[in-house]
């Protein structure tokens, strides 16, 4: 089963990203409504840290032990570790960029037979390779319509 449909949504997400940032002001990417919800730019951090994660899971799948167990990472403390809120948009959108063009590189060299690898989550449930990345592009996107709505 070929993974087309699911890099073709990673690539749409990418480009609406962009062009959504390269419009708007700093301020409206630094604004928070209150402390607890991220900004936009923190937002477009925890894509950064989900990207930079599941790279190494897509990457290391290929020779690590078998079942892959995925563990669990704490997203609001990366974003915040991180200081998205102090950070430069652009520079954060060429890392967002980069990490998800060298994903959708490894992606594109998958063969069946590599998409079939099981794997554990963190929920410890058993599922595969080709869950694992259909869930990374799900949650891309969904932050993806969230920032540009």
């Amino acid at each position: 089963m070929s993974m087309t449909p699911t890099t073709d949504a990673l690539h749409d997400a990418l480009d609406q990203i962009t062009t959504y940032v390269n419009s708007q002001t700093e301020d409206t990417m630094s604004y928070k409504s209150s402390q607890d919800h991220w900004s936009k730019k923190e937002t477009i951090g925890h894509l950064i840290d989900s990207g930079l994660y599941n790279l190494l899971r897509f990457a290391e799948i290929q020779f690590q032990s078998r079942p892959y167990h995925i563990s669990a990472y704490q997203q609001r403390e990366l974003v915040e570790a991180n200081r998205y809120q102090d950070s430069l948009i652009d520079e954060m959108l060429a890392l967002l960029i980069a990490v998800n063009r060298r994903i959708l590189t490894i992606v594109d060299c998958y063969t069946d037979d590599m998409l079939d690898l099981p794997i554990i989550t963190p929920e410890n449930e058993k599922a595969d390779l080709r869950f694992l990345v259909k869930d990374y592009v799900d949650h891309f996107v969904h932050h993806t319509k969230q920032l540009t709505s």
